[in-house]
């Protein structure tokens, strides 16, 4: 089964993108990314 992971922008808080997981794991991780928002490369964070 299919984990939904959903990355929010650290600076404004706005949800850009989605990701598939098979593993379920209790670690929040971090990447950088471009958020339209911002129009800047941020740090986003993994939320439920």
């Amino acid at each position: 089964m299919k984990n939904k992971i959903i990355w929010a922008c650290s600076d404004c808080g706005s949800r850009n993108y989605t990701t598939d997981n098979r593993e379920k794991t209790s670690l929040r991780l971090e990447i950088k990314k471009y958020c339209k928002t911002c129009n800047a490369h941020t740090v986003h964070k993994q939320t439920k």
